[in-house]
């Protein structure tokens, strides 16, 4: 998974990959500190859309490229930014609709998810094989 900010004015999106399990223990507890709530809660927040753990989640990326950035320095427009799912993720995704979708919506699923397949960032520089960005 990626997430993506790309604010007003700006030519290209910045992309970095989201992956919770790869947080640092201080990126998490810092997290869990911003938005009370422990690191597990805050995965399934912010796939929710949470906006408090979304601006947590791209304060600790802004913050690994500009080391003196403050919490109350990052400020978005809810269209800047997004969760993006891989190429390799929407497959995995797709597998699991395919095998368990009912049968009168699979076609229409499997038709959703081929066209978002197509037009997903490619996962290239993935590691391993896909997994669903929710820590347990």
């Amino acid at each position: 998974m990626f997430l993506v900010y790309h604010p007003e004015g700006s030519d290209e999106p910045k992309r970095w990959r989201y992956d919770p399990r790869k947080l640092m223990s201080a990126e998490r507890e810092k997290i869990e500190r911003l938005t009370d709530r422990n690191f597990s809660e805050f995965t399934v927040d912010v796939m929710k859309g949470s906006s408090l753990c979304r601006r947590a989640l791209l304060f600790v990326f802004l913050k690994r490229e500009h080391p003196t950035m403050k919490f109350d320095d990052v400020d978005f427009a809810w269209d800047e930014l997004t969760l993006e799912h891989s190429k390799a993720e929407l497959r995995l995704i797709r597998d699991t609709a395919a095998e368990n979708a009912p049968a009168d919506q699979r076609a229409a699923l499997l038709e959703e998810f081929d066209r978002q397949i197509a037009t997903a960032y490619d996962d290239t520089e993935g590691e391993g094989k896909a997994q669903l960005p929710i820590a347990g």
